[in-house]
Formats: structure tokens, sequence, C-alpha cells
């Protein structure tokens, strides 16, 4: 049986308005994640943003961070170092080194508690 196109979480299928209705956030909220740098979603041929599964599991997380009092620059650098981190430990896990500590991260994460989100 053929893959749906909703199958594929790195597909660009759903709107800001979409978006902002799923996760209960305002459409502007979304608009400055992509200003921030912090979530940016693809474009429609015409120019509207399309987001994917896995940006909105991003955009969750990017919610709590927010609700914790984090800024959008603090959970831009988060994010990033948070995907510093998983490439790192892909780095060891290629070269058979033993990854010492895991901790829950972000998106993309190996730790169950991601693994059970995404």
């Amino acid at each position: 049986m053929p893959s749906l196109p909703l199958d594929d979480e790195n597909l660009p299928l759903f709107t800001v308005g979409q978006v902002s209705v799923m996760l209960e956030v305002q459409q502007a909220f979304l608009r400055r994640l992509d200003e921030f740098g912090v979530v940016r979603p693809s474009r429609s041929d015409g120019g509207q943003r399309r987001y994917t599964r896995r940006e909105i599991t991003v955009v969750q997380y990017v919610v709590e961070l927010a609700g914790e009092g984090m800024s959008l620059a603090g959970i831009r650098r988060i994010l990033q170092l948070e995907a510093q981190v998983r490439e790192l430990e892909r780095e060891c896990a290629h070269r058979g080194l033993p990854v010492r500590c895991r901790g829950e991260l972000g998106p993309g994460s190996t730790s169950p508690a991601w693994a059970a989100r995404v």
C-alpha cells in the first residue's frame, strides 16, 4: 500500500492558521518564531508559511519553554545546543564510543520522553 503524504513528517502541509488552531497559539507568535529564526517553516509558491509535522513538534516544545519564561533568543540557543549534542551523539555512535550521559533533549532526541512525543 503506498504511503500517504500525511505519513511524511517532513512534508510541509500545514498553514499558520492550522498550526495556531492545533496548538492554541496566536498566528503572530508563529510569525515571530520565524522572524527570530527559532522555527523556520518553508514557504509555498505563494509565499505562505507551511509547517511540517516535525516543525509543529518543535513549536510545541518552544511553547513549553516560553511558558517557563524563556526568551525567544534563549529558546533559539537551546535548540542550537540540543542539535549540537545530537550531532555529537551521532558522531560518538558512528565511532563506537559510549555516550555517557543522555538527558531529555528537545525534538529529534533519542531520549524516551521525546521519542514518545514525536
